[in-house]
């Protein structure tokens, strides 16, 4: 195939749908014949997954690595920040943890040469082996007092020599000014990269915002290379955690009903996006002690800081509504961070995760946790139970768990978590809920209709990657874009 120069996805500012396009092109560059690749040089998020060796990226370039139909790699997110409290995150650097910092000392220019380094060979690497490299920016394009330290957004798309597409999010309000401002306010080298804008999640009449795709490109001198609808039946796991407020948080008659806790430090939300699909579901997140008592099933996350996250579930009251469900007979499930609350102790006695060094867990299962530096990260197959099917998922945890009753059996014969009935267990196996085999498993109890059977979690995946793919070949001027692709001068 002929070489295409890399593209990045750069924003006027944070959740305008910079990784869901890049998403679909990475998707529409596999089906037209290339062997596309993601690029994030550097993503703050909790939301992340293991790589086939064993190590920890951003789980937006897993995604996008899906949609390209390759595994994924450290190279497609070399530098992952992973926020553990107002001010501090884990440093995750090629996969591997590298320390905390806080804020003020990770963003200052000081010392970031080692970071950008460690930036561009992972791009290096990767450009050598894909075609075209799909580059995703970070948050705003354009924060000035940011710009010297800048190793993601337009410093990394001029060492890339990418051709950079800037996307803004009109629901929002004031495109205009972000789209404008996002230009302007760039250095001159840097702005002569930015070769169309796109104009995401527009509500409405297309036709009325024709006389506005004139305007930008006139006062831009860029050309508008597509306005997309916003995309509301079109299914691919978010980033960022903003997209949790808008989950209905109420209970429905005729469907089972699911409670996600909504955890202050939430993480790998993405593990519900399946289930939440499931004709049979109504999936909603719980923040109160009042969202709990209509949930047939109950189910508490992954969490980036599990102590600090359990003693503000029971300053809320949600940790006694927890216990009352169980009472009650309501399935409680519980994975990764949720899985360590459900136990009857957990000791961080080396202070991994703040200042607290034990607290009692809800004591639903029999298990105590005690915090170690030392992170697990690996994909897994294994056995649910009894059931002959092989499922997936992966590992991200800082915790050790001993269990007396195991209920899952990996590939290699050792057993992992633990459950004291069908309707409450727990394990540290993210993505378990993305096997059929699990979803049949805990939706039995309240299935109405033989749907479970007909509802496959992969092929669902893989159809929403090629609707998206469609929804923006009917939006975007792809011709447009391989021709600015394809011109390397």
């Amino acid at each position: 195939m002929k070489r295409l120069a890399p593209i990045m996805l750069a924003g006027t500012g944070s959740d305008v749908g910079k990784s869901l396009i890049a998403t679909g092109l990475c998707r529409i560059f596999r089906q037209d014949g290339y062997k596309p690749a993601p690029f994030k040089a550097q993503n703050m998020a909790l939301n992340s997954y293991a790589t086939p060796d064993g190590l920890e990226i951003g789980r937006a370039q897993a995604v996008q690595a899906e949609a390209a139909g390759i595994a994924c790699s450290t190279d497609m997110n070399p530098i992952l920040l992973k926020p553990s409290g107002e001010h501090t995150s884990q440093v995750v650097l090629n996969g591997r943890p590298a320390g905390n910092a806080n804020a003020y000392q990770y963003f200052r220019k000081e010392g970031k040469e080692e970071l950008r380094k460690i930036a561009h060979e992972a791009f290096d690497r990767l450009e050598r082996q894909y075609n075209p490299i799909v580059l995703e920016g970070a948050g705003s394009v354009s924060e000035l007092n940011l710009r010297d330290g800048d190793i993601v957004n337009m410093s990394m798309a001029s060492y890339a020599n990418a051709n950079v597409i800037l996307v803004s999010d009109i629901d929002r309000g004031g495109v205009f000014a972000s789209v404008y401002g996002s230009i302007m306010l760039q250095a001159p080298e840097h702005r002569k990269l930015i070769k169309g804008i796109i104009i995401n999640k527009f509500r409405g009449d297309l036709r009325l915002f024709e006389e506005g795709r004139n305007l930008l490109e006139e006062i831009c001198g860029v050309p508008v290379l597509g306005v997309v609808p916003m995309a509301t039946h079109i299914h691919i796991e978010e980033e960022d955690s903003v997209a949790l407020a808008t989950k209905d948080k109420t209970s429905e008659r005729d469907k089972i009903n699911i409670a996600v806790i909504l955890l202050k430090h939430i993480s790998n939300f993405t593990d519900f996006n399946v289930l939440e699909r499931h004709p049979e579901v109504n999936l909603y997140y719980a923040s109160t002690p009042e969202d709990i008592p209509e949930a047939d099933i109950v189910i508490l996350p992954g969490s980036k800081n599990t102590l600090d996250d359990l003693l503000d579930l029971r300053k809320r009251g949600v940790a006694k509504a927890i216990l009352e469900a169980r009472n009650k007979g309501k399935t409680i499930i519980g994975i990764c961070g949720g899985y360590q609350m459900m136990g009857e102790m957990i000791c961080d006695p080396q202070n991994i995760e703040g200042d607290l060094k034990t607290l009692p867990g809800l004591g639903l299962l029999p298990v105590r946790t005690v915090m170690s530096g030392d992170k697990t990260t690996r994909q897994v197959k294994f056995r649910f139970m009894d059931d002959a099917r092989t499922c997936e998922g992966y590992e991200i945890h800082m915790g050790r768990t001993e269990t007396p009753l195991p209920f899952i059996v990996f590939a290699d014969g050792t057993h992992e978590g633990c459950m004291v009935d069908g309707q409450c267990f727990g394990t540290y196996v993210h993505g378990i809920l993305d096997n059929t085999a699990v979803i049949e498993f805990i939706l039995k109890p309240f299935i109405k209709r033989n749907m479970a059977e007909t509802f496959n979690p992969v092929t669902f995946k893989n159809r929403q990657y090629d609707l998206l793919a469609d929804w923006l070949r009917e939006y975007i001027d792809i011709p447009k874009i391989y021709e600015i692709l394809s011109d390397n001068d």
